[in-house]
């Protein structure tokens, strides 16, 4: 797997909105550029596509902008990345949502495939199991340890 910018931005712009601690807070789509340095015409396309998936709300007009759709604790990382980079696997024969099969003469004795398989389970077992509310506890702690 290899994240994408795409994915790269999204997750630090969900990340952000997740630092707005009450849910009620429209962030304006300028005030995640600025604060991530992303491309704002690239976040509008990033921002739609989460927002499709059910993951972010918006509010247009004066004080219009974008919201978490669910708490942090309940967004993982792995469904943000999934939604802008598509499948978490490194090679098709083992995703679980993108299957195709290999060339290979036996896929269920295939070595690669193996080894493939216990990396996108690796992955996918960090991904899925760590929320926006997770990231941002780290950082906290990460800022703490820092300043000591």
């Amino acid at each position: 797997m290899k994240l994408s910018k795409r994915g790269e931005y999204g997750l630090r712009a969900m990340i952000d909105l997740a630092n707005w601690t009450t849910e009620s807070a429209v962030v304006p789509i300028k005030d995640i550029a600025t604060q991530e340095k992303i491309p704002v015409k690239f976040l509008e396309q990033i921002l739609l596509m989460l927002k499709n998936a059910g993951l972010l709300q918006s509010k247009m007009g004066v004080g219009g902008g974008y919201y978490l759709a669910k708490p942090p604790e309940e967004i993982t990382l792995g469904h943000i990345i999934r939604v802008l980079d598509g499948p978490l696997a490194p090679v098709r024969c083992v995703s679980q949502m993108a299957y195709e099969p290999c060339g290979c003469p036996d896929e269920e004795t295939c070595g690669l495939r193996l080894v493939m398989l216990d990396v996108r389970n690796a992955i996918a077992d960090i991904l899925d199991t760590t929320t926006l509310a997770d990231v941002i506890a780290r950082t906290h702690q990460a800022q703490n340890n820092k300043t000591l």
